[in-house]
C-alpha cells in the first residue's frame, strides 16, 4: 500500500482489535487463526503500543475465550478483553434488572452474580443452537407481558464468518423480538458508544490516539469513527467487496489483514 496519507498514525498510542474475523475465524473446531495475526499481536506489544481486544464475542466467558486465544498462539490476558457480558452485568446491577437469559450455554457463568428470579428484562446474546423457536417464543412472551418491556442485546451484528460459512448473529434475532414486541432494544457491545468508551478507558488512551481494526464495516469501523477514533477495515473475516462502496461508512483505510495493518502502523511510528 502507498504510504501517502498515513502521517496521522504518528499520534497513535493504542490499538483496539476486533477478534473474530481479525485474529481468527471461529468454527465448530474451535477456529482457525488468520495467517500472520499471532505474530502481529506480538509485534504490537513489542513496539510499546497499548492493545485492547474489543469484541462482541458472547459464546464464552472471557476466561474461556482467552484460553482459546492463547491455545492458538495469541499472547492475550483477560484484562486485555472488553466484552459485552461483563458490561451488561454492570448495567443490570445499576438498574436493578433481573434478566431472563437467551444466551449461549457457555456464557451463563458470566451472569452468576446476577439475580435472575422473577425476570423483569430479557438479555439476548449470540445463543447459536439455543435460538430455537421455543426459546425465542419464551423470550417474546416475557417481553410482551411486561408493562415496560426491556430488551438488552449483547451486540447487533447481522452475521459473522465461521470456517464453514456465514452464520446469523444476535442482531437478526434482536430485530425479530423488537418487531414482535414493538420495543427498542438497548445494545451493550459494538457499536454502542459507551462500550467503545469503556474499551478506550481500559486501553488508557483518548480516541484520537487510538485505531480500531475490524472486519465489520458498521459495528467496528462505523462505531469507532462515531467515537472519534480512526478505523481500519481488514479484508478478512466477514469482509465482502461490497463493503468498499458502503453508503454511510468510509474506513480511514483498507488493509488486507491485521499483519499488513501492523506493518504500516509500525513503519510510521
Amino acid at each position: 500500500a502507498a504510504m501517502a496519507g498515513w502521517g496521522w498514525v504518528r499520534a497513535v498510542r493504542g490499538l483496539l482489535l476486533d477478534v473474530s474475523g481479525v485474529l481468527y475465524d471461529s468454527g465448530a473446531d474451535g477456529g482457525v487463526p488468520i495467517a500472520g495475526s499471532a505474530e502481529a499481536v506480538r509485534r504490537i506489544k513489542a513496539s510499546g503500543l497499548k492493545l485492547q481486544l474489543c469484541t462482541n464475542e458472547t459464546q464464552a466467558t472471557r476466561e474461556n475465550f482467552v484460553r482459546k486465544l492463547r491455545a492458538m498462539g495469541f499472547d492475550i490476558s483477560v484484562a486485555e478483553v472488553t466484552a459485552p457480558a461483563p458490561a451488561a452485568c454492570r448495567l443490570l446491577k445499576e438498574r436493578g434488572l433481573r434478566p431472563h437469559l437467551l444466551v449461549h450455554d457457555d456464557l451463563v457463568p458470566e451472569f452468576a452474580e446476577v439475580d435472575k428470579t422473577n425476570p423483569n428484562c430479557v438479555v439476548l446474546g449470540d445463543a447459536a443452537e439455543n435460538f430455537t423457536y421455543a426459546n425465542l417464543n419464551e423470550a417474546f412472551r416475557l417481553l410482551i407481558g411486561m408493562e415496560k418491556p426491556v430488551l438488552i442485546a449483547l451486540g447487533k451484528g447481522r452475521y459473522y464468518k465461521e470456517t464453514d460459512g456465514l452464520k446469523l448473529d444476535v442482531g437478526a434475532y434482536m430485530k425479530a423480538l423488537e418487531y414482535a414486541c414493538d420495543v427498542q432494544a438497548e445494545v451493550v457491545g459494538k457499536p454502542a458508544k459507551r462500550f467503545f468508551e469503556s474499551a478506550l478507558a481500559e486501553l488508557g488512551v483518548p480516541p484520537e490516539q487510538a485505531i480500531m481494526i475490524g472486519d465489520d464495516i458498521v459495528n467496528d469501523v462505523g462505531g469507532a469513527q462515531q467515537c472519534g477514533m480512526r478505523a481500519l477495515q481488514v479484508r478478512t473475516g466477514k469482509y465482502r467487496p461490497s463493503d468498499e462502496n458502503h453508503p454511510e461508512v468510509k474506513p480511514d483505510a483498507y488493509v488486507n489483514n491485521l499483519a499488513e495493518a501492523v506493518d504500516i502502523i509500525l513503519q510510521q511510528l
